[in-house]
């Protein structure tokens, strides 16, 4: 008797998918995510079943475990850059200024805004990551350059923003 792949699919997901779920729970330590990663799992089964059918739990242990791992990555770089945050914050203590000052500060804020505006959309991801407090390193994986690359394109991108700046100022001035 030929199985039809709905019922072929039903048997393994029966079969595997507590084991599945397990091995996830015990990686994640998180039940919610473990069963939302379970059934990314055998979704991608579904769509994409292994070449080899008697091959099944290995294939099914390398997609899950490449979920897990992938989760538990981006989770760490969110932990990472909500700690970047809060120290940057603990870092420059809101001193009371004056409505005066405010306004001089929003004000070239927004000329700083329309000159990074000017720019490349490269040379101006680059410097607010930058200013924001991110490492060569992580510059180059959110750009996905090679990390080598990243200080000469911040130095260029920079004087670029300077010359940007240089030549407003000088129209300015001549008004």
């Amino acid at each position: 008797m030929e199985h039809s792949a709905p019922e072929l699919f039903r048997e393994q997901f029966n079969q595997h998918y507590p084991t599945v779920r397990r091995k996830l729970l015990a990686l994640i330590r998180d039940e919610t995510t473990a069963e939302d990663l379970a059934q990314e799992t055998f979704l991608r089964l579904y769509r994409k079943p292994p070449d080899n059918p008697e091959a099944i739990g290995a294939w099914l242990h390398r997609v899950l475990t490449r979920l897990a791992y992938d989760y538990m990555d981006k989770k760490a770089r969110e932990r990472a850059l909500n700690q970047k945050q809060e120290q940057s914050m603990l870092a420059e203590p809101q001193a009371m200024q004056s409505g005066e000052q405010q306004a001089l500060d929003k004000d070239e804020q927004e000329q700083l805004r329309s000159w990074l505006d000017m720019l490349p959309e490269r040379d101006k991801q680059m410097l607010l990551l930058r200013y924001e407090g991110y490492s060569y390193a992580e510059i180059a994986e959110q750009l996905q350059l090679r990390q080598p690359q990243v200080g000469t394109m911040l130095r260029r991108a920079g004087e670029r923003l300077k010359r940007r700046a240089q030549h407003a100022e000088s129209v300015y001035s001549q008004k």
